[in-house]
């Protein structure tokens, strides 16, 4: 299941909005075939697998980090193939959330007369798919923060200059995490104030799973824009790849007209205190098949999407050195008076990306006594 699951993260970059999955088909304790899903329309583990072992598979057990799916999509149900092969087994780690599988694929292996055991290594093979597990059983996509900050929490200097930060090696792991999301949230303050671009800028080669020559997936820029502030000539309408503004219902009209001449899907949105109301955005970017998405934005819509229970997860890049009292902070977070007001984060991980320290922080709860 290990080796499944190592062959399922070759997908990390290709396979949205299709789960990342890995498979390997050991007989007589001897693998006679292994396969991962690449890209959606494309065959799936388990059949690859099954291709590369022929006759060999007949007899054999089916390792698969996810639960083969039982429906006709894009590509034929993967049941229907381990049946066919003559497999005796299959183990896979988790069930398939997809509400067309969800257990169902397990029965009808059964029914087949194929051993199926479910669990081994779930915890990994869910870290697989955070987002697309999110989708399926919530609505929503998985979200994540990412933000760089000086050692004493600052984000910019108070004139709004922020480049650059963090170091070389942060910035080149942030264009890795792009790539691997489904889209780039930010607000039309960031638009106005930095004219980004907000997308991919590495090769197939900086990128596991892609083949020399081919075209790297630049995922969707998001403009939360309530009353269509961003200019049509801004940097992120001209290159390659979808840009959304998300509006309000009451946004100008000819504002909309232009931006979308300009390139832009203007979208409007229900309004929660007189701006988008971010759960019906992303609510809506779960409809679009986004499973994670990446907010890089400043500190007032990161800290109305963390208050609002949003952000599963914060990427945060620390570099060594000062900014002092005048910078900017992190978050905006209104109405923090007293301890209990707090909201406690959990470390996932800490590690050394060049000079700086990348922190991955989870949303969670204190325990009694904990932080005092």
């Amino acid at each position: 299941m290990a080796q499944a699951i190592r062959l399922a993260r070759r997908g990390l970059y290709t396979t949205d909005p299709n789960p990342r999955v890995g498979c390997v088909l050991v007989r007589d304790g001897v693998v006679v075939g292994e396969g991962w899903h690449r890209r959606a329309g494309e065959a799936h583990a388990e059949r690859i697998a099954l291709t590369a072992a022929g006759d060999r598979a007949r007899g054999a057990t089916a390792y698969v980090s996810l639960e083969p799916c039982c429906h006709q999509g894009r590509t034929p149900p993967c049941t229907d193939a381990l049946v066919q092969a003559g497999v005796a087994r299959v183990v896979c780690a988790m069930v398939d959330p997809d509400p067309r599988v969800s257990g169902r694929g397990v029965r009808l292996l059964r029914a087949a007369g194929i051993a199926v055991e479910v669990g081994p290594l779930a915890a990994q093979a869910r870290a697989l798919n955070p987002g697309f597990i999110k989708r399926m059983t919530q609505g929503l996509p998985y979200c994540r923060c990412k933000l760089a900050a000086s050692l004493d929490g600052r984000t910019a200097m108070a004139s709004g200059e922020s480049r650059w930060i963090s170091s070389e090696a942060s910035r080149r792991d942030v264009q890795r995490l792009r790539a691997r999301h489904s889209a780039i949230l930010t607000g039309v303050a960031t638009v106005l104030a930095d004219d980004p671009s907000l997308n991919v800028r590495l090769t197939p080669a900086d990128l596991p799973g892609l083949q020399p020559g081919e075209a790297v997936r630049q995922p969707w820029r998001v403009v939360v824009d309530s009353r269509l502030r961003t200019p049509p000539g801004a940097r992120l309408l001209g290159l390659p790849g979808i840009t959304v503004i998300a509006a309000c219902a009451r946004a100008d009209s000819s504002r909309g007209a232009a931006l979308a001449a300009a390139g832009a899907r203007v979208m409007q949105f229900a309004e929660h205190y007189a701006q988008v109301d971010l759960r019906a955005l992303l609510a809506w970017l779960a409809t679009q098949e986004m499973n994670e998405v990446l907010l890089e934005t400043g500190p007032t819509l990161a800290g109305a999407a963390l208050t609002a229970g949003l952000i599963d997860e914060i990427i945060l890049y620390i570099a060594p050195h000062l900014m002092g009292d005048g910078a900017r902070g992190l978050f905006r977070l209104p109405g923090l008076e007293h301890m209990e007001h707090r909201i406690p984060l959990r470390i996932a991980e800490v590690r050394r990306i060049g000079p700086d320290l990348r922190l991955i922080l989870r949303p969670g709860v204190l325990s009694p006594g904990e932080g005092q």
